[in-house]
């Protein structure tokens, strides 16, 4: 019996056919139905084959050893393959847990609308994209009239914190709000880009059926749970 008639022989057991063979075609087929090779379908093979070999020229013990050696790596890829899709799938269920744990709090997030903590005030941050020489916070009144002006000086690329006592440009008491919150930062004569981050309550959680848990954020509406920068 040639090699080749003893792979051939190997592959019928299982019903694969080679292309080379007359039922080549229906091995297209059956190879595109069936995508990959499974464990089953190894044990089979690998079964098949012992069946089939020549008793004059039995497989090499090396052969033996690596394609048991395969079949072991087949058979442990599998197992994580199922182990990383339920974790996959408990992390998924975690998230969304959490997230009703945010209702109640309040988060830190990319937005210019904020309302006076119980002392006065506001706490919130400025998010730049690149180094500055020269930033500043601006806290305007529900109409749009300014406040106050905070200067941050010059900052690094990344987060930066900011309070503001609640007091106006002439000393008096600004109120509860809502404020709005805007910044300018330069680098030299070059703007930088960048965003003010405020705190604000979360009312309530929306659990789509595809993606992230959406938050609803007092004065800035729906917020992505990836958007949330803190939480406190």
């Amino acid at each position: 019996m040639t090699t080749s008639t003893t792979l051939d022989s190997t592959l019928d057991a299982i019903g694969v056919r080679r292309s080379g063979t007359a039922s080549g075609a229906a091995a297209t087929t059956s190879t595109k139905k069936s995508g990959t090779l499974g464990q089953a379908d190894f044990l089979k093979l690998l079964t098949a084959q012992l069946k089939n070999q020549d008793p004059f020229s039995p497989m090499d013990n090396t052969q033996m050893v690596a394609q048991m050696a395969q079949f072991s790596s087949v058979a442990g890829i599998s197992d994580m393959n199922t182990t990383l899709s339920a974790i996959s799938a408990k992390l998924g269920g975690t998230t969304k847990a959490d997230a009703m744990s945010y209702v109640g709090k309040t988060v830190l997030t990319s937005g210019s609308v904020a309302y006076g903590r119980s002392t006065g005030g506001i706490a919130g941050a400025v998010e730049l994209d690149q180094d500055a020489t020269d930033v500043s916070v601006t806290i305007s009144d529900a109409q749009g009239s300014p406040l106050k002006t905070l200067s941050l000086g010059a900052q690094k690329a990344g987060t930066t914190s900011f309070d503001w006592d609640g007091k106006t440009g002439t000393g008096a008491d600004a109120g509860s709000g809502p404020f709005t919150v805007t910044m300018t930062a330069n680098s030299g004569y070059s703007a930088v880009s960048g965003r003010p981050l405020v705190w604000a309550p979360v009312q309530s959680v929306s659990m789509p059926t595809t993606g992230d848990p959406v938050l609803t954020v007092a004065g800035l509406g729906q917020v992505k749970l990836t958007a949330v920068r803190s939480v406190g």
